[in-house]
């Protein structure tokens, strides 16, 4: 039976199993305890659970209302022009319009992040231009390092997500809105703010607002997410009205179940409760971080959602951690070996709450150090520690035992089918900015990454929204200042490389550090290559005012209070 169920990870290519699937395997009518779907646990409140299963039979026996009717209730509650708004089936419904729509040619995204962003336009042969996030510097998102990128290659559509998935960076207001005017030339930039709801750096972080005064600027927000509810499938975007109108233009009549359409007309009754829900799922963050990073070896990496990024320590293999975790604890995780940009190093692990927190950290004790903490798990010996998520990468890392040859790039192409591409020369990262190995009793965490107070730490105050005065495109990207990550946790981060460093390029291939030292940036459990450095780098030359409104007791973009 323990085979069955943790053969479904094998058998999904970029994401993990649903819950049916594993409870069906799991033969006891139950699922696991799950820190693998990042929703939150708070919302609904068993009273609306209660109102939704009396109301059951209605709700699945009639058609809902058209989504031009549910879409005017969700803008009532959030005080947006409908003409503006456009929701989805699910997210990536509307990822798959904007890339259908929107994308002609080529698009840039920071990785490791959400794989639709990447695979949607990979499916309809677009171009992907992926800006590799670095491990050395906590994987913060350097928006002025992101822009140079962009102008080098010449892409012509912008993603940022933010908080990023998986590893929950975020990136203050007033920097995506410097970033949107230094790009105004492209054809568009999709900021994902699908978990946005869960940060507190600041009280209205959200860039609606700025979106819709903008031509190519789009705005997705997550409902399901959100509201705990993803099997429901509901999510919008916000933009100016010809883009707004120009998606919602190709979407089905129906294209909104009758689940979501009476879930939207409950929320004017649970502002409150759902204000009260994150700011819980705020708090079991910060306890869920300070236990864990408590762990011998576990990096804990700074947060705004409603999950944490975690690597394992030196010797562990991530496939192994969530089968033996699934198998002997029912526990379900999220390793990340399958994400663009990561490695099997990786896993990311829902917030949630405290009881369940015990449960997942006695059961890491066990499967990583046995009965005591300090010796990790061995991997395995077959040479298949490391999933990317990708056919022809396994198939390619799996035949060089994760060595790593020259001309890699190609020899992946050419395993998969598609047409060799040449992969630029790796460029070692500054000194000063890889990990310095140190034994693991004086350090777990690399220097330049600092790991997660224990207690909860005053947050900056908010930046003022200074509009920068529009400037020539060509001047744009390098009259921008860059913007560190915020500070969420002691001691301070190195300052962000000034816009004259070097472009990030993809890590060099070889293996890891020593037994007693941390994993180089980018480089899988095993050593050789990461999905980054196969897909991330193609070689081609460059081609020729306040956040989310608030009404009557509905809870600010951030959940930090209550409109007045």
């Amino acid at each position: 039976m323990a085979d069955n169920v943790t053969s479904l990870f094998r058998s999904t290519a970029a994401h993990s199993p649903s819950m049916a699937a594993l409870t069906r395997e799991g033969g006891d009518g139950g699922g696991p305890v799950d820190f693998c779907i990042p929703c939150n646990p708070y919302f609904p409140t068993p009273q609306m659970f209660d109102d939704m299963s009396a109301r059951l039979r209605d709700i699945i026996t009639y058609y809902p209302s058209s989504a031009d009717t549910i879409t005017a209730e969700l803008c009532s509650l959030l005080q947006l022009p409908p003409q503006a708004v456009a929701m989805g089936n699910g997210s990536t419904e509307l990822i798959t319009w904007i890339d259908h729509l929107l994308v002609r040619e080529s698009l840039a995204v920071p990785v490791p992040t959400f794989g639709r962003w990447t695979d949607q336009p990979m499916e309809t042969g677009k171009r992907v231009d992926m800006f590799p996030l670095q491990e050395s510097s906590g994987f913060a998102l350097d928006l002025a390092q992101y822009a140079e990128f962009i102008r080098a290659r010449g892409t012509r559509v912008a993603v940022i997500c933010n908080p990023n998935n998986p590893d929950g960076g975020f990136l203050h207001k007033h920097a995506v809105v410097q970033f949107m005017d230094a790009m105004a030339d492209l054809d568009l930039i999709v900021v994902d703010e699908s978990f946005l709801e869960f940060a507190d750096a600041e009280s209205e972080p959200s860039v609606v607002q700025e979106a819709m005064l903008r031509p190519n600027v789009i705005v997705l927000r997550s409902l399901g997410k959100n509201f705990g509810l993803h099997g429901i499938r509901f999510g919008y975007l916000v933009a100016n009205p010809a883009l707004a109108g120009r998606v919602r233009s190709m979407l089905p009549k129906w294209n909104l179940n009758s689940f979501a359409e009476h879930v939207v007309f409950m929320l004017k009754e649970h502002g409150h409760e759902y204000a009260q829900s994150l700011m819980q799922v705020r708090r079991d963050r910060l306890d869920m971080a300070s236990q864990l990073s408590a762990l011998p070896g576990l990096t804990v990496y700074p947060s705004q959602g409603n999950f944490l990024f975690v690597r394992l320590p030196v010797g562990a293999e991530g496939t192994v951690v969530r089968d033996r975790l699934l198998t002997e604890h029912r526990i379900l995780v999220r390793e990340c070996g399958n994400k663009i940009g990561s490695s099997s190093r990786f896993l990311r692990l829902v917030v949630r709450p405290q009881v369940d927190v015990r449960r997942l950290v006695s059961g890491l004790e066990q499967v990583l150090y046995g009965t005591r903490r300090g010796a990790a798990v061995p991997e395995p010996g077959n040479g298949t520690g490391y999933s990317s998520g990708t056919a022809a990468v396994d198939r390619l890392v799996g035949a060089t035992n994760g060595a790593g040859v020259q001309g890699l790039a190609a020899q992946a192409q050419a395993l998969g089918g598609g047409t060799p591409m040449p992969m630029p020369a790796a460029v070692p990262a500054p000194a000063a900015q890889m990990p310095v190995p140190v034994p693991a009793a004086a350090q777990v965490f690399p220097q330049s990454v600092p790991a997660p107070a224990p207690m909860p730490m005053p947050m900056p105050a908010p930046v003022p929204d200074l509009m920068p005065a529009p400037v020539p495109a060509a001047a744009a990207a390098a009259s921008m200042a860059p913007v560190p990550p915020p500070m969420q946790v002691p001691p301070p981060a190195p300052a962000p490389a000034p816009m004259a460093a070097p472009l990030p390029t993809a890590p060099a291939a070889g293996p890891m550090g020593g037994p007693g030292g941390p994993t180089p940036p980018g480089v899988p459990a095993r050593g050789g290559l990461t999905a980054a450095q196969v897909r991330g780098t193609n070689g081609l030359s460059p081609a020729a005012t306040t956040g989310w409104p608030n009404a009557q007791s509905w809870p600010s973009p951030a959940g930090m209070g209550q409109a007045g």
